[in-house]
């Protein structure tokens, strides 16, 4: 099976992708392109996916960049292949041929890029990380590197939707503390249950920031087992571990 590649039209024409879990070389609850290191898949299987990913984007396996991410509004800089993944949510580049990564399963993969500054970014961010900053962090280090905002776009892949993202009302809690206009991510569910947008928020805050375009993918990772690896369908199905989706965009 053939790698599938879902790409914004308005990241165009940088080479870029939310790779999906097809065509990857992976199996039993990894099956197809876990690009996971930290995962418990064997370690020259997930080389073969990223190798694969490396090719399809058009770098050497060494120019697939990524980070050791934690759930921070921590940004770095790359301008070589790295040796160390540094602990971060977010990177940013002027960098010809180094393809920033982000590995998700649920979490909301985001890449920037403003084409005519020549700088990239790319993001990881969960609730917390949303919450804590991480995206307005990753535009604010883009505009160090001669970004602007309002020439920036910034695009969300496959990501948990809503109406799968059920959550206690400790969780609203945070969010009510930071604004509590944030009472709007949230709908009933069952009982004393909510659903958060995790999406809606994600779009609040690009727009907020006053970034001059910002989109969803509107992929649901938990509701299409067949194409996207989800943190939370594994827990509910009991299984020992998860694949790992990889979202890349260079220069």
């Amino acid at each position: 099976m053939t790698l599938e590649i879902l790409t914004a039209d308005s990241l165009s024409p940088l080479q870029h992708g939310f790779f999906t879990r097809r065509g990857g070389a992976s199996s039993g609850v990894f099956t197809g392109l876990n690009c996971g290191t930290g995962s418990s898949d064997q370690a020259d299987v997930v080389a073969i996916n990223r190798a694969r990913v490396a090719d399809a984007i058009g770098v050497a396996p060494d120019a697939l960049v990524g980070v050791h991410q934690v759930h921070s509004a921590d940004v770095v800089e790359v301008n070589a292949p790295l040796r160390e993944k540094p602990r971060a949510d977010a990177m940013v580049t002027t960098t010809p041929g180094i393809a920033l990564s982000i590995l998700t399963a649920d979490c909301q993969p985001v890449l920037f890029a403003d084409t005519d500054a020549g700088v990239i970014g790319a993001a990881h961010a969960g609730w917390r990380g949303a919450l804590d900053g991480v995206l307005e962090a990753t535009i604010d280090a883009m505009e160090v590197l001669g970004a602007q905002r309002k020439n920036t776009t910034a695009v969300i892949g496959p990501s948990i939707s809503q109406r799968a993202y059920e959550v206690g009302p400790e969780f609203m809690d945070d969010f009510m503390a930071d604004d509590q206009e944030n009472a709007r991510f949230f709908a009933n569910g069952n009982s004393d249950r909510l659903l958060f947008d995790l999406q809606a928020f994600g779009l609040h805050r690009l727009r907020r920031a006053g970034i001059g375009h910002a989109e969803w993918t509107r992929h649901c990772t938990y509701s299409d087992q067949d194409r996207f690896y989800s943190y939370r369908r594994s827990v509910h199905c009991k299984d020992v571990d998860y694949g790992r989706l990889i979202s890349v965009i260079r220069l």
